[in-house]
């Protein structure tokens, strides 16, 4: 597997990488002490949780979300600076400000078959190729293998035309270790792996969307608005509670942070903060040149 990197590479090589082949690897990205807490924070839930009943999220694969509310420790993964200079160089050519899209954990038990391939912007009504619509990562809070299910990917995908299957040769396992992260643009297209060993795998995946697209996973109902004001600044404004756009996102005439906070007076709120609107008129601009029908892919491939 190519574009491998270790923790406190040049994020600007890993930003590059990711904007030409569509993902890179950053090993050992979280160190001891946060992997143990990830996984101290999730195990009452992985204790909790059912497998699946379908065949897409998994027959044996446990599944839940709303991370924010349920692991302080996976707060700190969502706010890791090379992710987040990622998803910087990948997201913001196309919005003032991107979201925290989805969050979940992703627990492959033994036997587990492969997922079908597939791009997680299919939610979108948008043709590939496109501009990048999400930033996607996966979090190892154990090995990922080959033969443990370790996320498939097709490399260069996110180039490629919707008419275009991938081929098995397309394919390729991520191997990586506890703590390391798999960053990928969620036009790539990829796939949960087959778990053939004799233990689960064990993944987070954490995504980031363009501001203007409506999240996968609803930050606002999936933390109360108790939990969310007690979280940081940074991370109360990527779930959402910012604004867009100038006068984008704002509730009764006020921006969201500050009606989250209590403010209720539209004249004590700014909807168009300094320098919002000259981002708004540097940003690139998308360009629809005709519409088709045609429904999302999903290839089932072989890899084992």
């Amino acid at each position: 597997m190519q574009n491998v990197f270790e923790a406190g590479s040049d994020v600007t090589e890993v930003a590059t990488a990711v904007t030409r082949d569509g993902y890179a690897v950053v090993r050992d990205a979280m160190d001891a002490g946060t992997l143990a807490a990830v996984a101290a924070d999730l195990q009452p839930y992985l204790d909790a949780a059912h497998t699946g009943h379908e065949e897409f999220m998994g027959s044996l694969t446990k599944r839940f979300g709303a991370l924010v509310a349920k692991s302080t420790a996976v707060q700190a993964l969502i706010m890791h600076p090379t992710v987040l200079a990622v998803a910087d160089h990948a997201l913001l050519p196309s919005c003032v400000a991107y979201r925290l899209h989805y969050t979940g954990v992703m627990h492959l038990e033994p036997g587990e078959k492969q997922q079908v391939l597939h791009r997680d912007t299919t939610v979108y009504p948008i043709a590939n190729p496109c501009p990048p619509l999400t930033v996607a990562t996966m979090w190892a809070v154990t090995d990922f293998t080959r033969t443990n299910g370790g996320t498939r990917i097709c490399p260069g995908s996110h180039r490629w035309t919707n008419d275009r299957a991938p081929t098995r040769a397309d394919v390729v396992a991520t191997e990586m270790p506890a703590g390391s992260v798999l960053i990928y643009l969620g036009n790539v297209v990829h796939g949960g792996g087959s778990n053939r060993s004799d233990r689960a795998r064990t993944g987070v995946a954490l995504h980031y969307s363009l501001g203007w697209l409506r999240q996968e996973e609803n930050q606002y109902l999936a933390v109360t608005e108790e939990q969310a004001r007690t979280l940081p600044d940074e991370l109360q404004e990527l779930m959402g509670y910012s604004l867009g756009s100038s006068n984008f996102g704002f509730v009764d005439h006020i921006a969201p942070k500050d009606y989250l906070h209590g403010v209720r007076d539209p004249a004590a709120s700014d909807l168009s903060p300094a320098g919002m609107s000259e981002r708004v008129d540097a940003l690139e601009r998308f360009h629809v040149s005709h519409t088709a029908r045609g429904p999302a892919r999903h290839y089932d491939i072989d890899t084992d």
